[in-house]
């Protein structure tokens, strides 16, 4: 059976939860800060990767998943994670959200990425 987004995002949070990474279920300011640099560590970790030309998943010698996908889902996981906490339905966000950008015209905003 394929998970939404929705169980995957609850999935997600009872186990950083469980596992310690969510001290209060309280989400304060300076928590989603903290959340948000980590989730932009993971990014940062995947430009790495690609840096390497470590795209494709490898396995470290401690059998631990490495490489450029592996960091984008570690990205996604975070993002899944605190959205959980915030009570935030991305899957109805990234919805609408996609649904605005197609009426967008091509390469709007005349950036050149």
């Amino acid at each position: 059976m394929n998970k939404t987004i929705a169980q995957w995002q609850k999935e997600i949070h009872d186990y950083a939860i469980e596992k310690g990474w969510w001290r209060t279920t309280f989400v304060t300011s300076s928590v989603v800060i903290t959340k948000l640099a980590l989730i932009h560590s993971e990014i940062s970790e995947a430009l790495e990767e690609l840096r390497n030309d470590k795209i494709a998943l490898y396995y470290s010698e401690n059998k631990k998943p490495e490489g450029f996908e592996v960091e984008l889902a570690d990205a996604v996981i975070r993002i899944f994670d605190l959205a959980a906490a915030m009570s935030i339905d991305l899957e109805r966000i990234i919805e609408i959200k996609h649904e605005y950008n197609k009426t967008r015209p091509y390469k709007h905003g005349g950036k050149i990425f």
